[in-house]
Formats: C-alpha cells, sequence, structure tokens
C-alpha cells in the first residue's frame, strides 16, 4: 500500500498487490466507498497472479480530503497519476458505478498500450440524470434529495441505503446480511462530506457518451436486471449501444452491490472475459 501524489498535490491512496509483472488490473469503486469494496476481487485475483491494483478516489476512504475536484475529469487525471506512477501498461479497468463513469472518461483518452480492456459494472454511463437525449434517466430532484439526505444526517442515510436498495435487501425474501452493511456504512463514513455531495452532481450529471463512443478496446458490460441504483434500461442498455466493441452481459435478479453478493458468479464472468 503506498500514495501517489497528483499534479495538484492530492494524495491518492493505493493498493498494489501481486507480481509487478503480472498482467495488472486496477478496479475503480463506486460512490461513496474505497478500494475496500473490491476486497472478493482484488483477492480472487491476485491468488491467481494477477497484479491487481485499486485506489480510494480523492475525498474518499484514505485518500487526501480536498475541497475540490471532484469531478470526472479530475478523477481520470487521477487514475492517469496512479497509471503512471506504478507504469501501468495494457491493464484491465473494472469500474463499478461511479467507478464505471470513471473507467469511461480515463479508457477514452488513455496513452496508447495502457488499456487492453474496460469492464463496466453496474456502471452511470451514459449518464442517470435525465435530459432531453436521455428522457429515461431520474429527474434532477431526486439527486436534489441525495444530497439533502447526506447534509442533513449523512450517517443514516447511508445506513439506510446499504440496508435497503443498493444490495436488494429490501426485496422479499431477500435476508439482509448485517456485516455487508455495516462494511458499506463503514467506507463511506471513512471518505469527506464534501467530496461526497460534490460527486452526486459527478455521477449523476456526467454524459459519458462520447467517452463511449472513443472506447477501442473491448468492453464488458455487467448489469443486474434488479439494479435499484442505476437502472439497466436507462445505463446498460443504453450504453452498450455506444461502445464500438461491447459485450452486455445480463444477471436476472441481481442488484447494485452484485460484485460483494453475487462475487462467485462477479469473478468467474471477470476472469473469462479478463483472459479470453
Amino acid at each position: 500500500m503506498a500514495y501517489v501524489t497528483t499534479r495538484d498535490s492530492v494524495e491518492i491512496f493505493v493498493k498494489d498487490w501481486g507480481p509487478k509483472d503480472g498482467l495488472p488490473i486496477m478496479f475503480h469503486h463506486g460512490w461513496p466507498l474505497s478500494s475496500d469494496d473490491w476486497d472478493a476481487q482484488l483477492l480472487f485475483f491476485v491468488n491467481k497472479g494477477y497484479r491487481v491494483v485499486a485506489h480510494d478516489r480523492r475525498g474518499h476512504g484514505r485518500s487526501s480530503q480536498v475541497t475540490d475536484g471532484h469531478d470526472m475529469d479530475h478523477y481520470a487525471s487521477d487514475v492517469t497519476a496512479v497509471v503512471e506512477a506504478l507504469d501501468l501498461r495494457a491493464a484491465v479497468h473494472v469500474g463499478h458505478s461511479t467507478g464505471g463513469g470513471e473507467v469511461a472518461r480515463y479508457v477514452a483518452r488513455a496513452e496508447a498500450g495502457r488499456v487492453a480492456k474496460a469492464v463496466l459494472i453496474g456502471a452511470v454511463p451514459p449518464i442517470m440524470l435525465k435530459t432531453d437525449k436521455y428522457p429515461g434517466g431520474l429527474p434532477i430532484e431526486v439527486f436534489d434529495g441525495f444530497r439533502a439526505s447526506l447534509a442533513a444526517d449523512r450517517s443514516s442515510f447511508y445506513r439506510e441505503l446499504a440496508a435497503g436498495p443498493f444490495y436488494g435487501f429490501n426485496r422479499p425474501g431477500v435476508e439482509p446480511r448485517p456485516a455487508v452493511i455495516d462494511n458499506w456504512w463503514r467506507q463511506g463514513m471513512m471518505g469527506g462530506a464534501k467530496a461526497h455531495h460534490d460527486g452526486i452532481k459527478a455521477f449523476s450529471e456526467t454524459d459519458f457518451t462520447d467517452d463511449l463512443k472513443a472506447i477501442d478496446v473491448p468492453t464488458l458490460i455487467m448489469h443486474g436486471d434488479d439494479d435499484q441504483i442505476v437502472s439497466i434500461d436507462s445505463s446498460a442498455r443504453l450504453a452498450i449501444d455506444l461502445l464500438p466493441k461491447g459485450e452486455l452481459k445480463v444477471y436476472p435478479d441481481f442488484s447494485h452491490g452484485m460484485a460483494t453478493v453475487n462475487a462467485d458468479a462477479i469473478n468467474a464472468d471477470l476472469l473469462a472475459f479478463i483472459a479470453g
């Protein structure tokens, strides 16, 4: 574990495990979490001989709680700083939710030779917000509500999100997993309220249409059809038509948090795509 300093002096916390000559896989977490959210994937792939890298986004986890820069351009620039510091080449970039948007923005602009493949899991592209171009998105009032809840009582808001729709624990017959809920809450509360507040705009209002069109590497989209956070119909089913080399895999009844609660299935499919 180490820190990488960005051009604007932000300290980005990074995990870099496994053989330095192994094929690198870089994982990009969702809002408002940290690299710890990838535990199931990091352990799975490092034990198969891969080099696994995961960072805490600025303002999240153990990275600097800076005032500004909580937007997709800065997020992607921070990824570039990590990639260059570790000299990652021909890497596979895997992003969940907001991290999927980060992957799309970074990969679309990446230096030639740095990226071999990309994976978007429950990811926000092309855009979450309802616009004239994407009328199936969510109205701005939804995200204003997120901001208001975060500002009023961030701790309770995060607990309710993890205990309910994030993992589908609010569905009939689904048994909640208290330790998973606690771990989500722990990660969220490690980060800064300012970064998380600003990050809502970043993940909801950024239009990734041009980024998706510019990605020229094989890209796998993985999405649960019971994702209550990022609806599959307004994200994955639209994004796949914009990717030049895209593949969509739909998971019946899987939630937004499927990489954690359905790790065995997700890891097997990730491995098949990465090794294929």
